[in-house]
């Protein structure tokens, strides 16, 4: 079964040692979108995961797809001249000390892209679709693309999903609201961190309101809630009733917390793709952003297996 993800996959730099951007000497380099990591972990669940974007073709671009390949996912390109990699530049927070990010991705190639860059034939063939707001928050041509997506999947079987992936510097809380107004009526999953999900609804509460807000607002089939060291929510609206499943968390130390909400994104929607029902997509979303935390960079390095004994052996409902 297929997830198809469409979006920008920018190379991450952040200092070797976790020092700060001013004084590193060395960097460490990851290509890191939200939508081709959800793709590696649907690829990682034993799905096929494939990216959908635009890039430049130069060594920079050719990177970023050299990377995702090692990680299973497959890739479907448009390349151009005369446009560039986008790049983001990380620095890690340590009390009193705040993280820094700094995006540089005007001018990349996915601001340029365009309805007829998109490999109609394998969008078709996909069993979902999943793009966040930040890559309609690049530019209007990325925009209208995306919302040409979605539109596609109207009237199919297709799982269109999107995630509230606010990212500073590149996409508010005002851009996400706007993103998900675009796509309104054609997602039928809304996944988001509760802090970004409390931002872009301007809705007061905890989770269980949140999602209730959105799926009241937007009339979604689905809405997942993260919630970091407490797990995660979901409300699934079934005829005559709207049933919330909950997961607590997985206790783990966290080595790079960068890859864990999307490895929870990718790993749910390959489950319900496979025909899961919500509460084990949840169960195995909880357990893949867990497992994507304990290890340097953003992608879910771990088997099949591996997530199976955990979902068997961590992952609870709360008590």
């Amino acid at each position: 079964m297929t997830l198809l993800t469409f979006g920008e996959t920018p190379l991450r730099f952040a200092p070797a040692d976790g020092g700060q951007l001013h004084t590193a000497r060395e960097m460490r380099v990851y290509a890191d979108g939200t939508e081709s990591n959800a793709a590696a972990a649907a690829a990682a669940m034993g799905g096929e995961g494939v990216w959908v974007s635009k890039l430049p073709d130069t060594p920079l671009g050719r990177r970023v797809v050299s990377e995702l390949r090692r990680y299973g996912v497959d890739t479907a390109v448009a390349w151009t001249d005369g446009r560039r990699q986008g790049l983001r530049f990380e620095e890690a927070g340590v009390r009193p000390r705040e993280g820094t990010t700094l995006q540089d991705r005007s001018g990349g190639a996915m601001a340029a892209v365009e309805p007829d860059d998109l490999p109609m034939d394998e969008l078709r063939a996909a069993d979902a679709v999943f793009t966040g707001a930040s890559t309609l928050a690049l530019s209007g041509k990325a925009a209208d693309t995306a919302a040409a997506v979605f539109e596609a999947t109207r009237g199919t079987a297709i799982t269109a999903a999107t995630d509230l992936d606010l990212q500073p510097g590149l996409c508010s809380a005002a851009d996400a609201r706007a993103a998900l107004d675009r796509l309104s009526g054609a997602v039928d999953v809304l996944v988001a961190s509760e802090d970004d999900a409390a931002a872009v609804l301007d809705a007061g509460g905890g989770a269980r309101e949140l999602v209730t807000a959105a799926a009241d607002e937007f009339d979604l089939e689905l809405v997942v809630i993260t919630r970091s060291e407490r797990g995660a929510l979901a409300m699934h609206d079934t005829p005559g009733t709207n049933v919330v499943h909950e997961r607590a968390a997985v206790e783990t130390e966290t080595v790079d917390p960068a890859g864990g909400h999307a490895a929870f994104v990718g790993a749910l929607l390959q489950r319900l793709v496979d025909g899961a029902d919500v509460a084990d997509a949840l169960s195995y979303g909880v357990a893949a952003g867990a497992l994507a935390r304990t290890v340097p960079g953003p992608y879910l390095t771990a088997d099949r297996a591996e997530l199976d004994r955990v979902v068997e052996e961590s992952v609870d409902e709360p008590r």
